[in-house]
């Protein structure tokens, strides 16, 4: 398993290339996206947010967000270490907390739930090519962070056996 240094000077060394994939089709805005999205996925929202780690600090106060998500998980559960569920899950994490601070701050006058699906589904609408670009990048950085603790695949193949009757 790697250290958090060998992450992160990974997730650093291999956003550019990989924003560079991105060129022939969605030009310099593709680089830019995909890029920032894989540096983000392995600084910000790396599959060690299940543990006080450099990712869990990087948040600074918002930190605290995190804490249910970490109490309810083991590190390097399914959830959290595997490919597509982990990144699924933790932006869908995300996004549950941004509709329950939308749900207590509309009182306060802040936006409606609606107003927020209405421009996440504008956003896919207009920008489908860069936002599947980020949501690759997010899930690559993962990938990235997995084959370097050597599990990208953890727990399936235990949850795939019998069990033994003693």
């Amino acid at each position: 398993m790697a250290s958090g240094r060998s992450h992160d000077r990974a997730t650093w060394l291999l956003s550019l290339p990989f924003g560079l994939l991105w060129w022939p089709w969605l030009g310099l805005a593709g680089v830019s996206v995909a890029g920032l999205s894989f540096l983000l996925g392995g600084l910000l929202l790396s599959p060690d947010l299940d543990t006080r780690s450099n990712p869990t600090r990087r948040w600074g106060p918002l930190r605290l967000l995190w804490w249910p998500y970490r109490n309810l998980l083991r590190h390097r559960s399914l959830i959290s270490h595997s490919p597509l569920l982990g990144t699924s899950g933790r932006l869908a994490y995300l996004a549950a907390l941004l509709l329950v601070s939308c749900l207590l701050l509309q009182p306060l006058g802040g936006p409606a739930p609606q107003q927020l699906l209405a421009t996440a589904q504008a956003l896919w609408q207009g920008e489908r090519p860069l936002l599947l670009a980020a949501l690759v990048g997010l899930e690559a950085s993962s990938w990235l962070h997995l084959i370097q603790d050597g599990d990208p695949m953890p727990r399936l193949p235990r949850l795939l056996r019998r069990r033994r009757r003693r």
